[in-house]
């Protein structure tokens, strides 16, 4: 009997035993029943609120600047959600005027010719951060549309001769000139090359290169 419980005692010891209770009730550690020490440990409930979230959706502003949290607007983009930039032409109310959230121009291949604007950031459920968990955070106005800048410059190599970069680039009228000309008899597709690569041939969409991240 006493081999018996000393097996019983170290499979407890071996593998621990981990409770999550709705309603947790205490109990005296080393509580013993013959010889097996009973071991539990009780953990807080995640009580949901009103829209479904756990607990920790309800955090409070920390204010105090010496504290180890860093101001929510200083969280780096993966933790919080952003809104979208949106065009100016989607907004009538901005009379196209330069508003917050508002782009009146979109990409650019200098940083300087890059319009900024300011949208509402929210931090995301659960990431601790000191301040207002919504604020304003300034955004280049540079959108996507999945145009890779290595693929057109490979097309506009081997396959520019028949207009394949600039259908892709969305020049369709230019391409079907450049094809039915075979590349403006290799000049055309010469000259092409030298664009891509300089930078002054970009989508027609006016959307940036898709980066490969």
């Amino acid at each position: 009997m006493y081999v018996d419980g000393v097996l019983v005692t170290l499979l407890i010891s071996v593998l621990p035993i981990f409770t999550i209770q709705t309603n947790p009730v205490s109990i005296p550690k080393g509580q013993r029943h013959g010889n097996i020490v009973i071991a539990a440990v009780i953990s807080t409930p995640l009580l949901p609120d009103n829209d479904g979230f756990g607990i920790c959706e309800l955090e409070g502003f920390d204010l105090n600047p010496t504290g180890p949290l860093v101001p929510c607007s200083f969280l780096d983009e993966r933790w919080i959600d952003c809104d979208a930039p949106m065009d100016v032409s989607s907004v009538p109310e901005a009379n196209n005027t330069k508003v917050d959230g508002v782009c009146l121009t979109w990409g650019g291949t200098r940083y300087e010719d890059v319009e900024q604007t300011n949208v509402t950031c929210r931090v995301l459920p659960c990431i601790e951060c000191r301040g207002p968990r919504t604020f304003l955070r300034k955004v280049p106005c540079i959108k996507y549309t999945g145009h890779y800048f290595l693929s057109t410059l490979l097309y506009s190599i081997f396959l520019g001769i028949l207009a394949v970069d600039r259908f892709c680039l969305g020049y369709s009228a230019i391409a079907v000139g450049k094809l039915m000309t075979l590349g403006g008899l290799g000049l055309w597709w010469i000259v092409d090359i030298f664009l891509l690569i300089t930078g002054s041939l970009l989508p027609a969409d006016g959307s940036n290169w898709q980066p490969y991240y």
